[in-house]
């Protein structure tokens, strides 16, 4: 039997038969054949498996926007409803962080004065969701419609541009905590920075522009030891990433206002406090543990010195909130250019009458009745800092703005909401 090599080359050289070239040539021809046909039938399962992918993604794509909790014409009658303004002169705010602690407080003074007003939170689960929901609930019966979604759409909030001209953003969404930075920084980076920048496209796209209100922090002094903290300080030396994405917002914010004309107001608020507010921060925390007969943990920073605080109360920083959006200039851009100078302000909001820390949980004590369990111990190195201290002598020109709750009467208005909110009756729950 002829081997391979015999059947495709002669034997002999110069006694090529023709039969053998003829066999040779249908081989040949059955392999093209063959090969043309499996290549034909790739390139049909290429197009196949491609049409497919894209209907599926066709499909995904509607089955995300149909399962959005926004849109319709019923939900743009709510986002209307909510944005009307009642009274002469009035403003149109959209408040990002809505069913936040200080977002709570803000939509309401605004909407009780006749603003317009339109909410936007994500309910994340940073804490309970459940008080979120509840600061909701509160909101609606004073008719302020609370939109579910997050900074980081950015059709969202182009949608909610189209359908309201608002004149005002008090932005006040982003990942709080600075110890919880340590857990989960990226959270910090998705919320304060990349959040802040799709708000920021929006509104400079938006016609007419917002001018925009929102929310520092007294974090970006940092490692400084100038006191009390002036908005002309140094800002260059953050302790915590959270202190740092702040600090990125302010430079941010100002480039926006660079570029776009864009108005800017940014508010460094210090240590807020009362009513409705966070559960993880040091006052809230102490109280539930001192009812629950649970230790306190207390931190002390070098050599022994106790921390201090410049405790601000809720009410006295929504005042400093709404007087900026009052006094806020018009942004200046169209189309997304810029035609003229806009403002650009930084203001601390703080009470100027730090407390230290065990102060706190002596106050707390006498209101709760109850003696706390406390474990002192050294403050670690997780982006806290020894002290803060608040010159608030550029708002109180500015805005009008001057504090009038000082910590014993604030902590007593936080214990009296906190023991009707969580059910106790005379120190226990009911």
């Amino acid at each position: 039997m002829p081997s391979l090599e015999e059947e495709l080359f002669p034997s002999t050289p110069g006694k090529f038969k023709i039969e053998r070239a003829h066999a040779m040539n249908r081989q040949f021809h059955r392999c093209f054949a063959s090969t043309s046909t499996l290549f034909l039938w790739a390139l049909f399962l290429i197009a196949l498996t491609a049409s497919y992918l894209s209907f599926r993604s066709f499909v995904d794509s509607g089955s995300r926007y149909f399962a959005a909790s926004w849109g319709g014409i019923q939900w743009e009658k709510q986002v209307r409803s909510s944005a009307q303004i009642h009274r002469s002169g009035g403003l149109s705010v959209l408040v990002t962080g809505a069913a936040g602690f200080v977002g709570t407080h803000v939509s309401l003074v605004l909407k009780n004065r006749g603003d317009g007003v339109v909410g936007l939170d994500n309910f994340n689960n940073y804490y309970d969701p459940s008080l979120k929901k509840a600061r909701k609930v509160l909101l609606i019966t004073h008719n302020v419609f609370v939109v579910e979604g997050d900074i980081n759409d950015a059709r969202l909030l182009a949608k909610l541009f189209d359908v309201v001209a608002f004149t005002h953003v008090m932005h006040l969404a982003a990942q709080a905590g600075v110890r919880y930075a340590m857990e989960n920084p990226n959270s910090y980076v998705q919320s304060n920075i990349a959040g802040l920048v799709t708000l920021l496209e929006a509104s400079r796209s938006a016609s007419p522009q917002p001018a925009i209100v929102w929310a520092s922090s007294s974090s970006v002094y940092g490692l400084n030891e100038k006191v009390p903290f002036s908005e002309s300080d140094r800002t260059d030396r953050p302790a915590s990433l959270y202190a740092a994405t702040k600090k990125a917002g302010e430079e941010i914010t100002h480039t926006y206002n660079n570029i776009y004309g864009l108005s800017i107001t940014g508010l460094r608020f210090f240590t807020v406090y009362g009513p409705w507010g966070r559960p993880d921060m040091a006052y809230f925390s102490f109280t539930r543990n001192i009812l629950q007969g649970k230790p306190i943990t207390v931190y002390r920073g070098k050599n022994r010195v106790d921390l201090a605080r410049d405790f601000t109360y809720i009410d006295d920083i929504v005042k400093g909130c709404v007087g900026s959006l009052d006094t806020a200039g018009k942004s200046t851009g169209s189309g997304g250019k810029k035609r003229g100078a806009a403002p650009f302000r930084i203001f601390n909001l703080g009470n100027t009458s730090p407390v230290t820390v065990p102060t706190l949980v002596s106050i707390l004590e006498r209101h709760l009745k109850l003696k706390a369990k406390k474990n002192i111990v050294d403050m670690p190195g997780n982006g806290d800092v020894p002290f803060t201290h608040a010159n608030i002598s550029l708002a109180r020109r500015e805005l009008g703005y001057k504090p009038t709750t000082d910590l014993q009467t604030g902590l007593n208005k936080f214990v009296r909401w906190y023991l009707s909110y969580y059910g106790y009756n005379h120190g226990k729950p009911v």
